[in-house]
């Protein structure tokens, strides 16, 4: 333990640090859906939990993987884990959190970890726990394997967009392709089609009918109170028909085929073309994140 009071949780503290996760289900959905997996040991999580206070007692949590991601994080809690971070040295990708403790520990990290690439500070945090508001697009299904030649570039193409740049640079595109295919093979992957799947598109087919992907998104996050939609994608060529709002509203209804859980997602404020879809689809607000990218 550092002398900040933080020490590393172990499968010992699994069920009270799923019990600091559920305070809030929808936005500790990331730690809680990995810890529920995989177990509070670093050994099998890729990655570390700290805990601010003793067995018993736990106070506040950060995930420490490629990504920092405070829990139930005050101030208190906020400079204890950048104490650790600090002292440890950069090792994440990114900070992303509730925007008070995301941007709190990035105020305190700043003077060591040097300039960040890009600062998210207002990303509202969006739930849908009922009926959707808008018809569920019936043409939106989980992928399948045999989607993958398509689906990786749409995938690719949205990262590329959102992130800034390109999942693929380092290796050709293999690892990434991989995790792409796990989201596939673990049902949490759902796609459209435009070829032989909506009359209204085949209009706007290249030439010859090459299947592509008119819309599709993945849970990224998945517990049991709570899963969190990520990578929600429309072909650039087709935005502005509509398909975001019944889209998001199917691959809500598909992710509740298994389980009543809120559906959550997080999107840019600046994006106000995807904040108008979601709160078309029924989507309310339930809080604000913000995301450090490095």
């Amino acid at each position: 333990m550092l002398r900040t009071g933080t020490r590393v949780l172990d499968d010992a503290d699994r069920e009270e640090l799923l019990e600091l996760c559920a305070r809030d289900a929808v936005a500790n959905v990331f730690v809680a859906g990995r810890v529920e997996a995989l177990g509070a040991s670093p050994r099998r999580l890729g990655g570390e939990v700290w805990g601010l206070g003793a067995p018993g007692r736990l106070e506040a949590a950060c995930w420490s993987g490629a990504n920092l991601v405070p829990v139930e994080a005050d101030e208190r809690a906020v400079a204890a884990f950048a104490a650790r971070a600090r002292a440890q040295g950069r090792r994440c990708s990114s900070i992303v959190g509730p925007a008070d403790a995301a941007l709190g520990l990035w105020d305190l990290l700043a003077p060591a970890w040097g300039r960040a690439r890009e600062v998210r500070r207002r990303q509202p945090l969006l739930v849908l726990d009922g009926p959707s508001a808008v018809e569920p697009d019936p043409l939106v299904r989980r992928a399948r394997e045999e989607d993958l030649d398509v689906l990786v570039p749409a995938c690719v193409a949205m990262f590329t967009e959102e992130v800034g740049y390109s999942p693929v640079a380092w290796d050709g595109g293999r690892a990434y392709r991989a995790r792409v295919a796990e989201l596939v093979g673990a049902g949490r992957s759902f796609v459209r089609l435009d070829a032989g799947e909506g009359a209204a598109l085949r209009p706007l087919l290249p030439e010859g009918g090459a299947r592509r992907v008119a819309f599709k998104a993945e849970l990224g996050a998945v517990s049991s109170a709570a899963v969190q939609v990520q990578g929600v994608f429309v072909d650039p060529a087709l935005r502005g028909l509509g398909l975001a709002a019944p889209g998001t509203a199917a691959v809500a209804s598909l992710a509740r085929e298994r389980s009543d859980v809120a559906v959550s997602l997080y999107v840019n404020d600046f994006n106000t073309a995807a904040v108008a879809a979601y709160r078309r689809a029924g989507f309310r607000h339930a809080g604000v994140l913000a995301t450090v990218l490095f």
